[in-house]
């Protein structure tokens, strides 16, 4: 429970699985590259990805490892569901996917090369889930921690291909169903998600960090279905939030959209991504 009182609840994601992997932009290819080149990676080891969601992450890191294994506390298995058959589109053989939170593990699973959290680690218990991962790390492990904003680009005014999507009034017409306190699951987050990372690793006797910023500026052309998409794979604005209202929101949100492209289309910068690497003990690899 942090300290505000919020805890967490099945409910998160709930409904949002498909709007997740089709409203996220894809992280770009040189984010593996950049993971590969900074921990020496040559094909072998094990990778477990923690809060994998869609498996966004999990499959562009895989081909890395000899083998991948994203778990995810998926109240209704959806997200899993959603990764194996992303991981079935694209061939990918060498990925297991295991309904587990992260507060369960060790879980028996063995120890891992790397240990990633992809947009996932604040909504756990950090200080206890630091402590256990730690222990899952093979001697020249590392946590990967990769913070990223995918469901929308950076602000600007610099010409586009099309109309950026009207990110400002789709948090207002989400607030007028919602309220203007964020939602989360059954709770609320009046201050936001947690923070205070660095204090948590270091405590559990974690070195480090190395830091990464990978990305950023390209351009991604986006649909009116899409950005909607990316509007419902947001825990503050997933679709059970809305209850019987949801058709109205929806309508709301599409006219919204058609409204502000004449094309439907959009167009946005992606964001920076930021990787913090964290290392098991005294020595990095």
């Amino acid at each position: 429970m942090s300290a505000d009182g919020w805890e967490w609840d099945e409910t998160l994601y709930a409904g949002s699985a498909t709007h997740y992997a089709a409203g996220r932009m894809p992280y770009p290819s040189i984010l593996a590259e950049a993971v590969r080149s900074a921990l020496g990676l040559d094909g072998r080891g094990r990778l477990l990805d923690v809060g994998c969601g869609p498996g966004s992450s999990t499959l562009l890191l895989a081909p890395l490892f000899e083998t991948a294994l994203g778990v995810d506390a998926d109240a209704d298995a959806d997200m899993l569901a959603e990764a194996a058959r992303r991981a079935d589109w694209v061939g990918a053989i060498n990925i297991e996917w295991r309904r587990l939170r992260a507060e369960e593990l060790p879980a028996d699973l063995g120890t891992f090369r790397v240990v990633t959290f992809a947009q996932s680690f604040h909504w756990m218990d950090q200080d206890l889930v630091a402590d256990r991962v730690r222990g899952m790390l093979d001697p020249d492990g590392a946590w990967v921690h990769i913070h990223a904003s995918t469901h929308r680009g950076v602000d600007g005014d610099d010409p586009l291909p099309h109309p950026r999507p009207p990110w400002d009034r789709i948090d207002e017409l989400v607030a007028g169903y919602l309220g203007p306190v964020r939602r989360a699951g059954q709770g609320r987050l009046p201050a936001g998600t947690r923070s205070g990372e660095e204090e948590v690793m270091r405590r559990a006797g974690f070195t480090g960090p190395t830091r990464l910023d990978v990305g950023g500026g390209q351009i991604v052309g986006r649909t009116v279905d899409e950005v909607a998409a990316a509007v419902f794979s947001l825990s503050s604005s997933a679709p059970h939030l809305f209850g019987d209202r949801l058709p109205a929101f929806q309508a709301e949100l599409h006219e919204l959209l058609t409204r502000s492209s004449d094309s439907g289309r959009f167009a946005e910068r992606t964001r920076e991504i930021d990787v913090v690497i964290w290392y098991p003990g005294s020595t990095r690899p």
